[in-house]
C-alpha cells in the first residue's frame, strides 16, 4: 500500500521536501509502521520523527492507529506558542542567563509582576554530615526531549494557574563555575496574587522531576554525576496525546 506523508517544521527541513509517498506492506499497518518506515528513508530524521506527533487524514492519531492505502499521515513537532496569548521562552543555553532579557520577553503591557527563581552553582555541600567542595559542575541533557518536557511543565504551570501571564524555562547546559546561575524559571501575571510565585516554585520542582537533564560535580577528589531518585509514571506523559504516537518504536 502506499501512504501520503506530510511533514513540518524541522522533519520538512531534515528531509528536505514536506510531501513524500511512502511504500508499506500490504495488510494491518499503524502509525507505528510508518514512523518507523519515515526512519528507515531517513535516518538522520530518527530523533525527530520519533518525537514527532502523528495525526492520520488531519486528526490526532496514536502509534496504534490503523493506516489505510491512500491516507495521508503528517508528522510535526509540538505546535509552538503555549498559549497562544502569551509568551514562552524554553531555552538549553550554553551561555550565562541573561535574567533582565528574559523578563522582558515574557512580560506585556497587563504585567504588573514577575517572580524569578534563579538556582546557583554551590562551592560547598553536605553529604550525610560531611563537608563536600565542588570545583565546578558539568549539565547535560537529552535535548529534544527536554525542550518538550519544559513545554509540559508551562501547560500544567497555566492549568492551575490560569492567570499567569509568561512563562521562562532556561536550563544551562556545559561547564560551570562555582556561583554561576545554573537554571532559571520567571513566570509573570498581572499582579502578585494571580499565582506567580507559586508556578516558580511549581516549575522548579517539576523540572526536577520531567526533564532530563543531568549534573556531575567535579570535587578536588574525584567527580560524580548526581543522580535523582524520581521515576516518572504514565499521569507524567503530556495530556491531551496519546503518547504512543511520540514514543512507541516498535
Amino acid at each position: 500500500m502506499q501512504i501520503k506523508v506530510l511533514l513540518f517544521a524541522t522533519l520538512k527541513d531534515l528531509a528536505g521536501n514536506n510531501r513524500l509517498t511512502l511504500t508499506l506492506p500490504d495488510g494491518v499497518m499503524t502509525v507505528s509502521d510508518a514512523r518507523q518506515a519515515l526512519i528507515r528513508q531517513f535516518p538522520h530524521m530518527k530523533a525527530h520523527a520519533e518525537a514527532a506527533i502523528a495525526a492520520v487524514n488531519e486528526e490526532f492519531a496514536g502509534a496504534t492507529d490503523v493506516v489505510k492505502d491512500g491516507d495521508e499521515v503528517a508528522f510535526f513537532p509540538p505546535v509552538s506558542g503555549g498559549s497562544g496569548t502569551y509568551p514562552e521562552v524554553f531555552l538549553l543555553a550554553d551561555e550565562p542567563i541573561q535574567t533582565d532579557d528574559l523578563i522582558k520577553q515574557i512580560t506585556v503591557k497587563a504585567t504588573g509582576a514577575v517572580c524569578v527563581f534563579s538556582g546557583m552553582v554551590r562551592g560547598e555541600t553536605q553529604q550525610d554530615g560531611i563537608r563536600q567542595e565542588t570545583q565546578h559542575l558539568e549539565y547535560e541533557a537529552y535535548e529534544p526531549m527536554a525542550l518538550r518536557k519544559m513545554e509540559q511543565v508551562a501547560a500544567e504551570i497555566r492549568e492551575r494557574w490560569p492567570l499567569v501571564q509568561g512563562i521562562a524555562i532556561v536550563q544551562r547546559v556545559g561547564k560551570l563555575d562555582v556561583g554561576d546561575n545554573t537554571i532559571l524559571i520567571a513566570c509573570s501575571s498581572g499582579h502578585r496574587d494571580q499565582g506567580c510565585f507559586e508556578a516558580a516554585r511549581y516549575g522548579i520542582d517539576r523540572l526536577k522531576e520531567i526533564v532530563p537533564v543531568w549534573k556531575k560535580e567535579v570535587r578536588p577528589n574525584g567527580e560524580a554525576w548526581v543522580e535523582g531518585y524520581y521515576m516518572p509514571t504514565s499521569a507524567d506523559r503530556q495530556d491531551g496525546l496519546d503518547q504512543e504516537s511520540v514514543t512507541d518504536q516498535a
